[in-house]
């Protein structure tokens, strides 16, 4: 997915299409990107100590096979050196961890954290209920959009897919600024239609990209 920074300029860019999109709108629109959504340091070591288990096992056999033997205290002492040393290599290079976890693991990860996100940037406190969370998490290769109840009442999920897929595709030709923009104009355009702005609309939400 993205790699390159948000520019500065990106970032007004993403404003002053968030601020076009709610003048036609009552609904209110707020914009997360993380890095990534977890540290995955404990499920990655579980998993490469498994692995480093059954390695190990296969190297016992093959030892085994080939008449060789080794005392049992060197053989722990072994285990325990790889051991410290997997955990090392975890802890200096973090990007190794997400590699070793379940791509459901991650996606599990990413979903809880747009969660966490639309509850603690309060886009679900909007008088009328109608707040929408545009949400990446980069690490995970994960989009969402998280519409509150006042909308989904209204709105099918499948509309709210195709503007993840269209996100999506713009952050893995690592244009992801140019994917916020585009969400945005679509979520403001389905916003437009069932929730047009009233007079004595008011912005309830800040107009600006988060970056975690």
């Amino acid at each position: 997915m993205a790699t390159r920074p948000i520019s500065p300029q990106d970032h007004d860019r993403i404003a002053d299409a968030i601020r076009a999109a709610e003048a036609k709108t009552d609904g209110e629109i707020y914009c997360v990107v993380a890095q990534s959504s977890d540290g995955y340091f404990f499920p990655a070591a579980f998993l490469a100590t498994i692995g480093m288990l059954v390695a190990s096992l296969v190297v016992a056999y093959g030892l085994e096979a080939w008449w060789l033997t080794m005392r049992l205290p060197h053989f722990v002492l072994a285990e325990l050196l790889a051991l410290a040393s997997v955990l090392a290599l975890l802890r200096l290079w973090p990007g190794l961890r997400i590699h070793l976890v379940p791509k459901r693991l991650r996606y599990q990860a990413a979903h809880a954290n747009a969660m966490k996100q639309f509850l603690a940037r309060n886009v679900h406190r909007t008088q009328a209920r109608t707040g929408v969370l545009i949400f990446v998490s980069i690490a995970e290769r994960y989009a969402a959009v998280v519409a509150d109840s006042g909308i989904d009442a209204k709105v099918g999920q499948h509309v709210w897919d195709g503007v993840i897929q269209d996100l999506t595709r713009h952050a893995g030709d690592d244009r992801l600024a140019d994917g916020f923009v585009k969400a945005i104009e679509s979520v403001g355009a389905v916003l437009a239609e069932h929730f047009p702005v009233t007079a004595g609309d008011i912005n309830e939400l800040d107009d600006h990209l988060v970056e975690l």
